[in-house]
């Protein structure tokens, strides 16, 4: 009991340091979600209107851009952005007429399914595909694993998904093209089950795309340890290599592993807003891409807000646990 005080008091200490650089990064981004979409061309009010813009007078287009509060100055509309977030008011959307938290709240678990699946797959394959690799270094097995791993991690992920999307889905017909779930308003099991098909190819996009960067870093972990002291006692106490590469040396090769995995929530999330348009999955991503098209401002502020929360969320957790994973951060 004694012992777990000190470390709680060096989590929080930890906490209070890095929380408040956190705090910071947040509000850059947030003021760069402010700013970036009105740097993209395109008026929108006009795109808003469509065909109809150039039919109709200038004081109904004014009037539309005072209904929308794109008359008012820039330092003011960053006034109130940043107001309606401090209040958890991520506005309302110019296209849909909806609340921005409305939208995001239906799309939202979309996207956490996908990158979850993809994170926890791509890391479990990747690691155990390094371990293997690491204990056959110089062989056959270990030379194709390199090459392969490596001409997926340099491969768009677009384009690994109209590959599966032609192969698995028009061409052999084993999957579903796109969306998320069917039409048919199915329950139980049924919905179950057809919410993971969706998932399939969207999610082993990502799982292909992301695979290689764990499986390079991990066996690179593993080859640093697997001459230390105690994998060479394991090995002459005579056991399994198998029994020494995943109880002996991946747990403490898991350090780089772990920071990688939990960096790689970024990228992965990245990714997903191009595999989402791709398969037309009913996430954030495509979202934020109609929302572009249609220079819907408060869904793209809104929408990476809430991404840029996460991601700094997901970094803050990982500062927190690394002290726990290696004792030798917290010196």
């Amino acid at each position: 009991m004694a012992a777990a005080r000190p470390s709680r008091h060096r989590t929080l200490r930890r906490l209070a340091l890095r929380l408040p650089q956190y705090v910071l990064i947040v509000l850059f981004a947030a003021t760069a979600n402010f700013a970036l979409p009105r740097l993209m061309p395109g008026d929108p009010v006009l795109v808003l209107l469509g065909e109809d813009a150039g039919r109709l007078p200038p004081e109904a287009i004014a009037a539309e851009r005072a209904d929308l509060g794109l008359d008012q100055p820039l330092i003011t509309q960053y006034g109130r952005y940043m107001s309606g977030l401090a209040q958890g008011d991520l506005g309302f959307s110019f296209r849909h007429r909806r609340e921005v938290a409305t939208l995001l709240r239906e799309r939202l678990p979309w996207t956490i399914l996908l990158v979850g699946t993809a994170i926890v797959v791509s890391t479990v394959l990747g690691v155990a595909l390094a371990a293997f690799a690491a204990w056959r270094r110089g062989r056959r097995r270990d030379t194709v694993s390199i090459a392969v791993c490596t001409f997926l991690e340099s491969t768009p992920p677009f384009w690994i998904g109209l590959l599966l999307l032609i192969w698995f889905g028009a061409n052999l017909k084993l999957l579903p093209l796109f969306g998320s779930v069917s039409v048919d308003r199915t329950t139980g099991l049924t919905r179950v089950g057809d919410v993971l098909l969706h998932l399939v190819l969207p999610a082993a996009t990502l799982v292909l795309a992301s695979v290689g960067a764990t499986f390079l870093l991990a066996r690179a972990s593993l080859l640093g340890v697997i001459r230390d002291d105690y994998v060479l006692v394991a090995r002459a106490k005579g056991l399994r290599e198998r029994t020494i590469a995943f109880r002996h040396a991946l747990p403490a090769a898991s350090l780089p592993i772990a920071t990688s995995v939990l960096l790689r929530v970024g990228s992965v999330t990245g990714g997903a807003v191009i595999v989402e348009r791709v398969f037309s999955y009913r996430g954030v991503g495509a979202l934020l891409l109609e929302a572009s098209f249609g220079r819907d401002y408060p869904v793209l502020q809104g929408g990476l807000f809430v991404l840029t929360v996460i991601v700094v969320g997901v970094n803050l957790l990982g500062d927190l646990l690394y002290p726990r994973l290696d004792p030798r951060v917290r010196r």
